[in-house]
């Protein structure tokens, strides 16, 4: 464990802007990220919705509404 305090966005955009990191790729590093600081492994700055958390609800939501609109076009195809 380190004990710098890791930014949760900073560290999962690196210098990119969030537009350019794939939603796969935010929900695979933020779950990294997320058990790392459960165990102890890591440190994260105190959370601030807008700052840490902001890039995974956006990740979550597009793919939420991605589900969504395929199981509307299996339900369609019935």
């Amino acid at each position: 464990m380190t004990d710098r305090e890791l930014n949760f966005a900073r560290t999962i955009l690196g210098d990119r802007n969030f537009r350019e990191v794939p939603d796969e790729e935010v929900l695979r590093e933020a779950e990294r990220l997320l058990s790392e600081w459960m165990s102890g492994e890591a440190r994260l700055e105190r959370p601030k919705l807008y700052d840490h958390y902001a890039l995974l609800l956006v990740a979550l939501t597009r793919r939420v509404r991605d589900l969504e609109a395929r199981l509307s076009a299996l339900e369609a195809g019935r």
